[in-house]
């Protein structure tokens, strides 16, 4: 095995190279194969002659080489440019070698371009670029990539035989296939670097309340994927071990019901959940109040006096939560995990370590990513996704220019008379000379002008909770930043138009067109742009799953368009493609057992 290795040298070229394993040494394959057999016929890329030195010529920047090559039976002319004094030694006339380089017909004869001398002839030698001579390389790997070596780390023997192929047998491997290998072979060595990072620790509780009576008093019924990411939650804090689990769940997916769902499975243990806004806070602290009438709900914000947290089963709170002294707690929840820090979140589970046990922790997004991504973090923590709505939104998305603007006025004018709301997102709080749009500072007085009840904050704006929740009320045409991105309800939201679309992640517009329709009305988002053609957006208007976003970000990311609130891992992949290789990523994480 690896660790078993005694040779220095060896252990000092590893460390060179970054290698802490057989795999991972196999993982740095050739860039390219050098063939050092002998054929009859010029073979178009560098090849070996068995030759005579004929002649050999000086001049100051060159060396001429006259040869007559046996296996091919005529002359070619070899030229080195600015030869080293050591080449001068390799052709003596007279003698036979057999010497190496491209051969290409010029001038009606043959000529072969900074020939070399070799003596390892007969076989096709990988080249490598890596830290070490390609030599020393080659020794090494020839050394420990082996078919042995590899299975006995845990790889399919017949990805170990075809990685060993891409090594040492090129021809044997068809481009399809070492794709597939490389993808295979990166996404293993990954999940088993995963694995080890993937900790237990005991609870302080086992929760083993049930959820099904509570479910069934719902005046709604709860959707299959809620059912699935509830049943996967109840599994985990049933258990001795502390969860760690992340619900990534779309747009208006009903992630709050899984939550409820999670608070009522943890009684008679207490449950605590942090929420990244006041507005947000609140609109749980409604929910739990109207759901689950049996139980005693705190609310925990900045405003919030000092009561005692000890008579409550249910915490709901924002970031003030952490600097209060809290009673211990069984379940701990983070909703919009993304939007804190992992400062904070880390904070927020610890407060509650009781020597070494831990009490169960759940995240939730709403920014949906790849399932490859799922699966590839299930290898750290558990992940539930729930990809459905509980009532299908009807949502028209369209692209829109400059001159569409007065049918945009009319249709705006419309739904504020049909006591409807409107929401106008744009891209900068001040005028700027770079971005060639108007800003909200410019916009303001329009809309005021044109229309009653228009509300504006934007996220600099210290009371931008209060001014949504007066517009929650009496609004009709909000002017704001991406602020409203995340979190806020607004029933009688119809319409989002987005300034400048083309500027912002298509996670984000997604979540900004996410804020219309949350009641079953018919919703619209206006994506409005000076760019005469973007098949980025024009995608983003045929796709309605974050799911499939996500993808489509993906697929857009080389355009500078990032997965919107995502924590990279830090780590690239060379040959998985995280929106097409699900099958792959599948087929290793069952390999490998998780």
């Amino acid at each position: 095995m690896f660790n078993e290795i005694k040779d220095k040298k060896d252990l000092e070229k590893f460390k060179r190279l970054n290698v802490t394993s057989f795999l991972s040494l196999a993982l740095i394959i050739p860039h390219g194969y050098e063939d050092y057999r002998l054929h009859d016929c010029i073979i178009n890329q560098s090849q070996l002659i068995d030759a005579s030195v004929e002649h050999v010529f000086r001049t100051p920047n060159t060396l001429k080489v006259t040869f007559y090559a046996h296996n091919l039976g005529y002359k070619v002319d070899g030229v080195l440019f600015k030869p080293r004094p050591f080449m001068l030694r390799a052709f003596a006339t007279g003698q036979r070698d057999f010497f190496f380089g491209k051969i290409e017909s010029s001038a009606g004869h043959m000529q072969m371009t900074h020939p070399k001398k070799v003596t390892n002839m007969g076989e096709i030698f990988a080249k490598y670029k890596c830290d070490l001579r390609n030599d020393s390389m080659q020794r090494l790997v020839k050394k420990y990539v082996t078919v042995e070596n590899l299975v006995q780390e845990g790889l399919r023997e017949d990805i170990a035989i075809s990685l060993c192929d891409i090594h040492f047998n090129h021809v044997a491997v068809d481009e399809d296939k070492k794709l597939y290998t490389m993808k295979y072979t990166e996404m293993y060595d990954y999940m088993q670097v995963l694995r080890t990072k993937k900790r237990t620790f005991p609870t302080l509780h086992a929760l083993k309340s049930d959820y099904k009576i509570w479910a069934k008093s719902l005046p709604f019924e709860l959707t299959p994927e809620q059912v699935a990411a509830i049943e996967d939650i109840r599994k985990d804090i049933s258990s001795e071990n502390s969860a760690r689990r992340m619900v990534v769940g779309d747009v208006g997916s009903g992630k709050t019901m899984v939550i409820l769902a999670s608070v009522v499975m943890a009684a008679p243990y207490r449950s605590i959940l942090m929420a990244p806004t006041t507005i947000l806070a609140n609109q749980l602290f409604e929910e739990a109040q109207k759901f689950l009438p049996n139980l005693k709900i705190a609310l925990v914000t900045n405003k919030t006096k000092k009561i005692n947290l000890e008579e409550f089963d249910v915490i709901i709170g924002t970031h003030a939560l952490l600097y209060r002294d809290l009673p211990t707690s069984a379940l701990v929840m983070v909703d919009e995990q993304h939007r804190f820090g992992t400062a904070q979140r880390n904070m927020l589970e610890k407060l509650f370590v009781d020597d070494k046990k831990r009490p169960h922790y759940i995240q939730f997004t709403a920014t949906p990513i790849p399932r490859t991504q799922a699966m590839i973090d299930s290898a750290v923590i558990d992940v539930s996704l729930i990809t459905t709505t509980p009532f299908t939104k009807d949502i028209d998305t369209a692209v829109i220019h400059k001159d569409d603007f007065p049918e945009l006025l009319e249709h705006i004018k419309s739904e504020v008379a049909d006591n409807k709301q409107v929401l106008i997102v744009y891209p900068l709080v001040e005028e700027s000379e770079i971005i060639n749009y108007q800003s909200i500072a410019e916009s303001r007085e329009y809309w005021e002008k044109n229309f009653d009840d228009v509300y504006v904050t934007h996220g600099k704006d210290k009371d931008k909770e209060q001014v949504l929740m007066d517009f929650k009320e009496k609004g009709k045409v909000l002017i704001a930043t991406t602020v409203v991105e995340v979190g806020i309800s607004l029933p009688r939201l119809t319409t989002v138009v987005i300034v400048g679309a083309e500027r912002l992640g298509l996670s984000t517009l997604h979540q900004l067109r996410g804020r219309v329709s949350r009641t079953g009305l018919k919703g619209y988002c206006y994506l409005f742009t000076h760019n005469k053609k973007s098949s980025r957006l024009d995608d983003f208007t045929q796709t309605v799953s974050g799911f499939d976003i996500a993808n489509l970000d993906l697929k857009y990311r080389q355009s500078g368009d990032l997965l919107v609130g995502r924590e990279q891992s830090g780590r690239s992949f060379k040959w998985i493609d995280l929106g097409s290789d699900e099958v792959v990523v599948k087929e290793v994480k069952e390999e490998i057992g998780f």
